[in-house]
């Protein structure tokens, strides 16, 4: 009996011990790894490619109201909205708070680019707010002094000549100085326009819809080293491709956005990816970028999955460094995310 006794008692600190094992094993090796700010599992998000810079800015506490633009190379500009609050603030790429712009010009800031940050540096701003100016894109100077206005303040519209808008989302100037603008952040108007660095119309896409070279909230637009044009179509959850030139359309991609459209679209530095924030998901998805002569169909690589209620509205990337910065509304901050690479490529 007690040879008995002694025997179920090895088998019952056996399965203990092994008990013990599994679950020492699933806390280990589990996938899923969670911060404050970024939530990433490499089992279903795909190869890393992005992790967070926690120094960047080196105090939070200048963000004041809702975050929707960045803009960025040697230096970074962060466009918020709010009561009260500096339009836009300017932080060193290091995270050192630089200045703020107090300006009375700018309403309802959305789409923010750094122009010529090189040589001769102007910030572009795109403004949807309903008041006196509003309805515009401002070229400013690095200090936040006004330069030029396109369009026609406070009065929304859809004329080529003068130029109007209705609530621009975003505004993309090219190396060459020619301009991409995508007008219609819900207003009346639905719109790819080029211009030249002289500011004439050289073609348009303008119809709502869902066919082709149309659009339903052109959100973002961004420009390729082949002469293509990329345009976040928000409310057809779709990404629409152009010839830069000729502004004839190449194709489309829909199929990555079931669950949620893109708000913001950009090339990664080495211009293998396509970095989209998608808002409602609170994530931003990097998808293989074509080679030149194709479209295909989209690709999703890898997802940095941001916390609950971030609400992610648009993106930029630093050329220089690689590294990525996202607007977020609902967090009401801006954040950096710097590549896991070597020298300028991703591993």
């Amino acid at each position: 009996m007690k040879r008995k006794n002694h025997s179920s008692l090895i088998l019952l600190m056996m399965a203990a011990v092994f008990l013990l094992m599994v679950v020492l094993y699933s806390t280990i090796f589990s996938p899923q790894t969670t911060t404050a700010a970024l939530k990433s599992d490499a089992g279903q998000m795909g190869k890393p490619l992005y992790k967070l810079d926690i120094a960047w800015p080196k105090y939070t506490e200048y963000f004041t109201g809702q975050v929707f633009g960045v803009a960025v190379d040697h230096i970074d500009h962060v466009a918020q909205r709010g009561e009260n609050v500096p339009k836009v603030l300017v932080f060193s790429t290091d995270g050192d708070f630089l200045q703020a712009w107090n300006t009375s010009t700018l309403e309802e800031p959305h789409g923010i680019f750094l122009a010529n940050a090189t040589a001769n540096p102007t910030v572009w701003i795109t403004d949807v707010g309903k008041g006196a100016y509003g309805h515009t894109i401002k070229q400013y100077s690095p200090s936040g002094k006004l330069l030029q206005v396109l369009g026609t303040p406070g009065k929304p519209g859809s004329n080529l000549n003068p130029l109007q808008f209705d609530q621009p989302a975003e505004i993309f100037v090219h190396s060459s100085g020619e301009i991409y603008i995508v007008d219609g952040d819900g207003g009346m108007n639905n719109r790819l326009i080029k211009l030249s660095k002289d500011l004439q119309v050289l073609w348009m896409h303008g119809e709502k819809g869902q066919g082709l070279a149309q659009f339903n909230i052109p959100h973002s637009v961004a420009i390729d080293y082949y002469q293509r044009v990329w345009v976040a179509d928000r409310g057809n959850k779709r990404i629409q491709v152009f010839n830069s030139v000729t502004g004839d359309w190449l194709g489309s991609w829909g199929s990555c956005f079931d669950d949620d459209a893109p708000y913001s679209v950009r090339l990664t530095a080495d211009q293998k990816y396509f970095v989209v924030a998608q808002l409602n998901t609170n994530q931003v998805s990097l998808l293989e970028a074509p080679p030149v002569g194709g479209i295909g169909q989209c690709r999703v690589t890898s997802v940095i999955q941001l916390a609950e209620d971030i609400k992610p509205h648009l993106v930029d990337v630093d050329l220089k460094t690689g590294a990525l910065y996202v607007a977020e509304i609902g967090g009401q901050q801006a954040q950096k995310f710097i590549p896991l690479t070597r020298g300028s490529s991703f591993l």
